[in-house]
């Protein structure tokens, strides 16, 4: 896939796209949380750039949304459905959905959203939803005891590039190499001219290093799973409570089929349990023989003080009770004032002395848990000549502390390289893991939509159906500020250039909403608001506004110009129309709306304009125009009562009609019925 040809992707954005591991297949899989791994793309953005993807898959560049309020209603919708959403992924995910005129693309929604709608969006799983966020790269791990070397300038540049965590040194001989092993714990000569090498320190020559990471550099993988241990850990959760609850999540294409009811990629105990093994830092963490290694480093210079003072305390002791021609406290006196005591001490107190030793032998091994052949080198530490305060030898401990580092630092390494190794395998899985967990929110989203508002799945039917239009019923538009159970359900459907009269407050601007609202999730994809609809595969949707107030010269000119464009646009479109004729004065405004609607008859559009100039525009128009209406009941206790589905072939009464007729009926007199006749 040539990345630039996306809708919306520039070179610096493709640039940046060029950094994923595959960046076609990432991008085309609209995977939000993937493309925005990419360094500088948002999670915003990524899901533009998604959408972008899917639009040129499925060869989809036109733009149904043609006007402001017909952009207003798809925010709304999306809106609508971003507040069942408990992750931030699941509400940009969303964002990929949008109206479409290809019927590929709406299949392919509708599948998803089909199987979304049969979920139950049931507490625990929500719950668990709300510590799942999609993962991170961690920063580079800078390993300095180990390193890369080369003869070649080409694979020193690739090593650079792919192993940014070692340093990649350059060599021209065994020398060389000798000398790098002197100062690295460990060298990986990337040479095979290198091989049968045999030179001191840990020096292994692998050619196959670059195409190993986990092996040469385990580290970078530890440092992944540290970075994203609650990730991962809130997404197993969310696997098990949907498993609990009978809804296991699904393993599949976000924008294609899923595997519903499939096991999870990875076995979350297992993925537990490896988990356990790592420290946030990435370093290893329950290793009882690393632990202590670690702490023998790390308290050596501690131990060696306070074994020290213990033998300091029994020669101290020993001193005081010995029997010797000075009185104990006297000699006491005299060694802490520094007199030579060595000879003494090695006449009078050679047993006491060798006791003394021996205490401080034994703290020492005591203290750093020293295995047997550790603790030989500890006994080192003590001895020589005798002297008191008791000295020991810096040399002894120096290499001992070596031999611990070393010890310490081998068991590290293995045990990064076999954790790395168990890691390896689930690197993959756990990225579906997540993703599916995270595919689940936006699913729920559609799910509780569905239910929260009623919804059916739309039939979608080409512009050459015998069913063009739309048809809906038992609609129910979520849009209005009233609680949606309070909702009075519409029927309505139209087939061509329809006027849709009413009295004010009716109805007729929500129908509108209703109409547009319904239409635009149908070509989205996704379930409607009514209990059945069918909708034609619209390529535009014009949907006007009502005007607020009598435009000037200027603007209505820039009114008409709309229109005209409309009209010499192409085919297939649905143009809705909120009272058209508050643009100017009513006579003017009743011949334009007769032309327009001749124009959009002539193309065989789907059209609804609301107008309280029925009968006008009608008389003014060369076709039979048709005249569907909002019909008022009457009025009771002042309050109108309104049949919210529009009449098919009726010309509504106005509220100043009803007004009259109330006033007849209750009043009698010549005055209102001659009122009423004019209607």
């Amino acid at each position: 896939m040539e990345l630039e040809a996306i809708p919306g992707v520039g070179a610096k954005t493709a640039a940046a796209l060029r950094e994923l591991d595959d960046p076609a297949a990432t991008v085309e899989s609209g995977d939000v949380a993937a493309i925005a791994r990419a360094p500088g793309v948002n999670e915003a953005r990524a899901a533009r750039i998604a959408r972008g993807a899917i639009r040129r898959r499925h060869g989809d560049d036109g733009r149904v949304l043609a006007t402001d309020r017909a952009r207003e209603l798809y925010r709304e919708a999306i809106d609508l459905l971003r507040e069942r959403t408990v992750t931030d992924y699941a509400a940009k995910r969303l964002e990929t959905f949008y109206p479409s005129a290809s019927a590929s693309r709406i299949e392919e929604a509708q599948a998803f959203a089909a199987e979304a709608t049969d979920r139950d969006p049931d507490p625990a799983v929500r719950e668990a939803l709300a510590d799942c966020a999609p993962l991170a790269d961690p920063p580079t791990v800078r390993v300095r005891d180990r390193c890369l070397a080369t003869a070649d300038a080409e694979t020193l540049a690739r090593a650079e590039a792919e192993v940014p965590e070692l340093s990649v040194e350059t060599v021209e001989d065994a020398r060389d190499v000798s000398e790098l092993g002197r100062s690295y714990a460990s060298v990986i000569v990337l040479d095979e001219s290198f091989a049968g090498l045999d030179v001191e320190g840990d020096v292994s020559v692998r050619p196959d290093a670059l195409e190993n990471p986990a092996e040469t550099v385990p580290e970078r993988l530890l440092a992944f799973f540290a970075e994203n241990r609650e990730r991962l850990e809130a997404a197993a959760a969310v696997h098990e409570a949907a498993a609990a609850a009978g809804d296991p999540v699904s393993g599949g294409d976000p924008d294609g089929e899923s595997d519903a009811g499939a096991d999870p990629p990875v076995e979350t105990d297992r993925l537990r349990d490896a988990l356990s093994r790592l420290d946030d830092d990435g370093t290893i963490a329950g290793d009882a023989e690393l632990d202590r290694l670690t702490a023998a480093v790390d308290d050596l210079d501690a131990a060696v003080s306070t074994a020290a003072s213990v033998a300091d305390d029994r020669l101290r002791e020993a001193i005081r009770e010995r029997d010797v021609t000075i009185e104990g406290t006297d000699f006491l006196s005299l060694v802490e004032q520094g007199a030579r005591v060595d000879s003494l001490l090695d006449r009078e107190l050679a047993d006491e002395y060798d006791a003394a030793v021996d205490a401080a032998r034994e703290h020492l091994a005591d203290a750093l848990r020293l295995e047997p052949e550790e603790a030989e080198l500890a006994e080192r530490v003590f001895g020589g000549d005798p002297s008191f305060p008791v000295d020991h030898d810096e040399s002894a401990v120096s290499r001992l502390r070596t031999e611990l580092s070393a010890a310490r630092d081998r068991r590290a390494a293995k045990l990064k390289a076999d954790l790395a190794s168990d890691l390896g395998d689930l690197r993959e899985p756990v990225e579906q893991l997540v993703r599916d967990a995270l595919e689940l929110d936006v699913e729920l989203a559609i799910s509780r939509f569905a239910r929260d508002f009623d919804c059916a799945m739309p039939e979608v039917v080409g512009p050459d159906s015998s069913d063009p239009g739309f048809r809906i019923e038992g609609g129910r538009s979520p849009l209005l500020d009233v609680d949606f159970a309070a909702v009075e359900p519409v029927d309505y459907a139209v087939s061509g250039a329809t006027l849709l009269s009413g009295v004010n407050s009716g109805g007729k601007t929500s129908t509108l909403d209703l109409v547009a609202l319904v239409v635009v999730l149908a070509q989205m994809g996704l379930p409607v608001p009514a209990e059945s609809a069918t909708v034609e595969r619209f390529e535009e949707i014009h949907y006007y506004a009502k005007s607020q107030g009598t435009l000037d010269a200027g603007a209505f000119e820039a009114t008409l110009r709309d229109f005209g464009d409309l009209i010499d646009g192409a085919d297939g479109r649905l143009v809705l129309v909120d009272e058209l004729e508050s643009i100017t004065e009513p006579g003017a405004s009743a011949k334009i709306i007769a032309g327009i609607l001749e124009a959009l008859d002539d193309q065989d559009a789907t059209a609804v304009f609301v107008s309280h100039l029925a009968r006008e525009i009608r008389a003014a128009a060369d076709f039979e125009v048709a005249v569907d209406g909002i019909e008022a009941a009457g009025l009771v206790d002042g309050e109108l009562r309104v049949n919210r589905s529009p009449k098919k072939g009726h010309l509504a009464r106005s509220t100043p009609e009803l007004i009259v007729e109330k006033l007849a009926d209750d009043r009698g007199g010549e005055f209102y019925g001659d009122l009423l006749e004019k209607f």
